[in-house]
């Protein structure tokens, strides 16, 4: 059976990379008594995958985990059980059963939402020049940037990849490419407009949230829980 988890990571446990978040998931869900299925060979390991691994420093209320189980409790009682095994900074929000034939979510997403905050000592001195060129920022067709590969370095049109971007306040909320096919970091997206207007720029000028994770659906993006069914039990 196939389970697809959904949690948050905040607080000081965004300091820890993915490969600790992995290994803390695999304690987590032994703890828990999760029935993980594990695969064979002669070094068997718990079958599990993850969306789309954070970043560190970044906080997110909407990170996804796929494993796969041999039998399980309900959704209610798992994300309790689960819950009760977390430590500060990580919360269980959703354990949803997946359809057999269902693709894993690493392979699904398509999308992010962020909101962007200016940390403290980073804010614009001229808020109204920072938006003004905030404003021709955007209104620009394309935006071509270099961005660096493995191998090279190419120039790449950015915008296609930004499906959605606003203010609200001091806030910036964008929804932006994310997954294998298409990827956009936020944080390349605001050094890119950094230098377009000229400003110094700065990798520690924002706190990044990730707000959700989407796949595509027959009307557009869907977030990755909605492919799973709240499992009820008798």
């Amino acid at each position: 059976m196939k389970i697809r988890i959904k949690f948050r990571k905040y607080g000081v446990l965004k300091f820890i990379g993915h490969l600790d978040v992995m290994r803390y998931f695999q304690k987590a869900l032994r703890r828990a008594e999760v029935d993980i299925s594990f695969s064979g060979g002669f070094s068997p390991h718990p079958i599990m995958s993850f969306a789309a691994p954070l970043g560190v420093g970044l906080t997110s209320d909407g990170e996804y985990l796929d494993i796969e189980v041999n039998s399980t409790d309900s959704s209610k009682e798992m994300v309790k059980r689960l819950n009760a095994v977390m430590v500060e900074g990580m919360e269980i929000i959703s354990y949803r059963k997946l359809p057999d034939k269902m693709k894993s979510a690493m392979s699904q997403v398509a999308a992010a939402d962020y909101l962007l905050s200016f940390r403290e000592g980073y804010e614009p001195q001229n808020w109204s020049e920072w938006v003004e060129a905030w404003e021709r920022f955007l209104a620009q067709p394309s935006m071509v940037v270099w961005k660096k590969t493995k191998k090279s370095e190419q120039e790449v049109d950015i915008r296609p990849m930004v499906y959605q971007i606003g203010l609200n306040g001091q806030t910036i909320a964008m929804r932006v490419a994310t997954g294998s096919a298409q990827n956009l970091k936020p944080e390349f997206l605001m050094e890119a407009f950094y230098q377009f207007a000229g400003m110094e720029w700065s990798s520690f000028t924002f706190q990044v949230h990730r707000v959700e994770t989407y796949m595509e659906g027959e009307d557009g993006f869907v977030s990755l829980e909605e492919a799973g069914t709240v499992i009820e039990m008798d």
